[in-house]
């Protein structure tokens, strides 16, 4: 990111660092065998910067547990309408035949976040 600012390329680059799903909070195991943390959708991470964001900012938050999202809770379909539409996409057009249906990227209710946009 420093790089980039500094060759004055961070307002056109977008970086997204994601996956797609989060990990629970707590350690899962019984007495015999430590299975590690499960997949979990409800409270996750990722970041982005660049590419029409605004900087500096942190949106969203879970509880105290790190178990639920409370504030401002995003859908995955939320962030890729907002990718696309950093990208000069309208993610609404971009509509695909599939088994006899119409279906979208972001299904009938991604949305932009405009409050991190730029």
């Amino acid at each position: 990111i420093t790089d980039l600012k500094a060759r004055g390329m961070l307002d056109e680059t977008l970086i997204v660092w994601a996956t797609e799903f989060g990990r629970t909070p707590f350690e899962e195991a019984n007495r015999e065998v430590k299975i590690g943390r499960g997949h979990h959708h409800r409270g996750f991470t990722l970041w982005m910067a660049g590419g029409g964001l605004k900087g500096g900012l942190s949106y969203g938050g879970t509880d105290d547990l790190g178990m639920n999202a409370i504030h401002n809770a995003v859908h995955v379909h939320d962030i890729h309408a907002t990718i696309l539409h950093l990208l000069g996409l309208d993610h609404l057009k971009l509509t695909y035949r599939h088994n006899s249906r119409d279906v979208r990227l972001t299904d009938v209710f991604g949305n932009v976040i405009h409050d991190i946009v730029a």
